[in-house]
This record gives structure tokens, C-alpha cells and sequence, in this order.
């Protein structure tokens, strides 16, 4: 974990179908299993299949973690314009806010960082399909934080998945990356 945080606490929020849970649990386990990290990984999301807000909290830390929920994210990522609404306000000072510029347009009414990428047209765009818009998210999220090396989480997709899902997998997680190294600082 090479960011700037000792530990760092993630708020990964949208909407139901967007694959935010998935990619929480993607994440806390590459870091448990390639990084050293320990991590712990919650959920709450609304009563509806698809459509309902969905929000997953991961925190990652060298020593343990005593409490699991994320009260005040260091880095939160939005994916609907009512998660950022939502969970901007709680972002620390000086955290980092990571959006899709095409469904979310925070407000700039906190101390934050904000990172957009154009990430769902992109994925519709070069992949042809929204499928692993999630995995593409992840990438980025990598990326802007350092919290994992994009290595770990290409062993995970391996792991977690059919082989047939790899190289779909593997080419929305790069686009991730590709589109968010010009943001890097």
C-alpha cells in the first residue's frame, strides 16, 4: 500500500447492478492475499435488485482493523449522482473523490481532491459492452490510490472468474488504468 494514507478507508458507492460490492470485495482481497494487508469489506444496499443505492465500505491497513464501517472515507468513489450527494459530505479533508464524468457531477462544497474519468461511454465505447464497467472502475481506482499493485487484482479476476470473463475482465481493468495515469499528480 504505497498511498499517502496509513490506512485507507474507501467508501465505493452507486447504484445496484454497477458492481460496486463486487469491486470492494475484488480490492480487500487482493489485499489480503498479495499485498499483506489486512482488510475488512461491509455492505448495505437498498431493498431493490437493481436501481437501489448500493454502497460498500473497504479499509486497508498494515495493523488490525478494530472497527469495519467507514465513517469518514479518505477516498470515496461515486457513481450516481444521489451516492455523491450522499457520501461527499463525509469525505476527510483533503480525501480523494473519484467519479464517472458522464453520471455524476459533484459539487465542489468540501476540502476534497476530485478525479473524473469518462468511464462508462469509454467502456460501452472500447469493449462494447458495460459488463465489466466495475472492473474498469477498479483499475482506475488503483491507479489514482496506490492501495494495491494492478497485478494483485489481475491474480484476483483470474481467481474469482470463468476463464472465459479473463481477457474481457483484463482489458476493462487496463482501460481503467489508461484513462485515469493522466490524472496522476
Amino acid at each position: 500500500m504505497e498511498n499517502a494514507y496509513a490506512v485507507s478507508r474507501f467508501l465505493l458507492s452507486g447504484s445496484g447492478g454497477q458492481g460496486v460490492i463486487t469491486m470492494a470485495i475484488l480490492l480487500a482481497e487482493a489485499a489480503v492475499k498479495y499485498e499483506g494487508l489486512v482488510a475488512v469489506q461491509s455492505q448495505s444496499y437498498g431493498p431493490e435488485a437493481r436501481g437501489g443505492a448500493t454502497r460498500s465500505d473497504v479499509i486497508l491497513s498494515h495493523k488490525a482493523i478494530y472497527y469495519p464501517k467507514v465513517e469518514q472515507p479518505n477516498i470515496l468513489v461515486a457513481l450516481t449522482d444521489a451516492a455523491c450527494v450522499k457520501y461527499l459530505p463525509l469525505i476527510r479533508p483533503g480525501g480523494l473523490c473519484i467519479y464517472d464524468t458522464e453520471l455524476v457531477h459533484p459539487g465542489r462544497k468540501v476540502e476534497a481532491q476530485f478525479k473524473g474519468l469518462p468511464l462508462w461511454g469509454a467502456v460501452r465505447e472500447r469493449l462494447g459492452s458495460a459488463v465489466s464497467y466495475n472492473v474498469a472502475v477498479l483499475g482506475a481506482l488503483v491507479t489514482l490510490t496506490g492501495a494495491v499493485r494492478i497485478g494483485s487484482i489481475e491474480m484476483v479476476l483470474a481467481e474469482r472468474f470463468p476463464a472465459a470473463h479473463h481477457e474481457g475482465n483484463l482489458r476493462a481493468l487496463h482501460l481503467g488504468v489508461e484513462l485515469a495515469e493522466p490524472l496522476l499528480d
